[in-house]
């Protein structure tokens, strides 16, 4: 059995990077699919599989400079930088002209860390990598894929750190209201009352990123403000973050009118999955219309997720695999 094996000379580094009870060392072998052991100041795998043990040194290398730039090897770090060594296999040209496979060149540029939180998001496969390169090289991108990838919770995570590092001066959040069997009118309350619901998944989003007495003077002094889709007609939106949520349901109508509403300095992230399309029958998504018309128009990134970028769930992971294969 051929293996492969790394020396680290500086035991605070070899401590942190196996965690406890080598806690670290069994995420790294189920990544790898083969068992990771240590000995005295030594590390190891056995693979037949040369590009396996070619992986295996490469992470641990990437891991003890991150621990020694004063990183710690968090499980998330550990998942987030195996996704950015793996070779980026069949994504697509467009895509992997934008990152080059088994690099952390950028990897470091792409995570996210929001001022005023404790939080730091990584990019967790190389989908998730892709997106966050595509959102800080792009006015407008689309992030496209089935539940569980990360479309909204990176998205709120790059809009948050732009408005907390006063990049832009506010952060806008919308999404048609599409939903069987009820319309805001029935719903009580005020506007605001009435479109939170429906904006939910958003502020989950935000609630897990950022501090909620924090969301709160945002939203009182307006730097975070919700509407619905129907009431951007008329608007510029202008030195801002705007996303669009849920935009599979939008009609065509709708898409174009959120995409002219786009002003100087502003961000559109636009999220959706168009294997849950709500609309009526023989309605046209707006959000599939956009991705044909506007697949060789200059500026706009397009992230194509799938089952490979599902991160919520195992479980999740194998349902979306299988409806994919049906």
């Amino acid at each position: 059995m051929n293996s492969e094996s790394i020396v680290l000379e500086n035991t605070e580094i070899l401590a942190e990077l196996c965690g406890a009870n080598d806690y670290n060392l069994s995420i790294i072998g189920d990544l790898l699919g083969t068992r990771v052991f240590s000995r005295g100041n030594e590390l190891r795998i056995e693979s037949e599989e040369e590009d396996k043990r070619r992986l295996f040194s490469s992470l641990i290398d990437a891991l003890a400079a991150s621990i020694d730039g004063g990183m710690p090897a968090t499980p998330d770090l550990i998942i987030a930088l195996h996704a950015e060594l793996t070779p980026l296999g069949d994504r697509a040209e467009g895509e992997n002209s934008l990152w080059g496979a088994s690099s952390c060149d950028d990897f470091f540029d792409t995570c996210i860390q929001i001022p005023g939180s404790n939080a730091k998001v990584y990019p967790r496969s190389k989908g998730q990598s892709l997106y966050l390169k595509g959102l800080a090289t792009h006015d407008l991108t689309f992030s496209v894929g089935p539940a569980g990838t990360g479309k909204t919770y990176l998205a709120m995570a790059w809009a948050l750190r732009e408005l907390q590092a006063k990049a832009r001066r506010k952060l806008v959040l919308t999404r048609p209201i599409v939903e069987a069997g009820e319309n805001l009118g029935f719903l009580p309350g005020d506007l605001v009352q009435k479109i939170n619901p429906y904006l939910r998944p958003l502020y989950d989003a935000m609630e897990a990123l950022f501090p909620f007495d924090s969301i709160r003077r945002l939203e009182e002094t307006r730097s975070i403000e919700v509407a619905p889709l129907a009431y951007m007609r008329g608007r510029s939106l202008s030195n801002c973050v705007v996303i669009l949520d849920e935009a599979q349901n939008t009609t065509k109508e709708q898409m174009k009118m959120f995409l002219t509403r786009l002003g100087e300095n502003t961000k559109a992230i636009v999220t959706g999955d168009i294997t849950q399309i709500d609309l009526p029958k023989r309605t046209e998504s707006g959000l599939v219309h956009a991705l044909e018309i506007l697949a060789s128009v200059d500026g706009i990134f397009v992230s194509r997720l799938d089952a490979r970028d599902v991160v919520r769930s195992p479980l999740v992971r194998r349902i979306v695999e299988a409806y994919e294969n049906e």
